[in-house]
């Protein structure tokens, strides 16, 4: 998730109590990676169920222009650092099953405390 999460540690606020039905795009979600399951990873929501998403806009794992509607109980899930992530691109939806939370906020170090937004903007034509 870099650059939006470092690896040399932070302190992270997680709303465990949250239903995978309430995430919307842009949260940071916390799920079991469905590659691994004794590993929990964090990832953005690009696309909730019904929702028409571009596989991926890189091109680097799959053509540009090849895009897939986001089954019912799925969500799609992108990392930050596109060049280097492993997700829906790499394993597909993911089930909200998977779901354990949400990052809220980032509380250390303080110099880059930061409340997590969505900040995605969904195009409807």
């Amino acid at each position: 998730m870099i650059p939006t999460m470092y690896p040399q540690g932070e302190w992270i606020i997680e709303n465990r109590r949250i239903s995978p039905h309430n995430l919307r795009r842009g949260h940071l979600a916390i799920y079991t990676s469905p590659l691994d399951p004794s590993r929990t990873v964090c990832k953005r929501v690009i696309g909730l169920p019904g929702d028409v998403v571009c596989v991926d806009p890189t091109g680097k794992k799959a053509p540009s222009t090849e895009h897939v509607v986001v089954p019912k109980g799925h969500l799609w899930m992108s990392g930050d650092n596109a060049e280097m992530s492993i997700d829906s691109r790499d394993y597909g939806p993911v089930s909200m099953a998977l779901v354990k939370g949400r990052q809220v906020a980032r509380i250390w170090p303080p110099q880059r405390f930061t409340v997590f937004r969505s900040n995605f903007e969904y195009i409807h034509e």
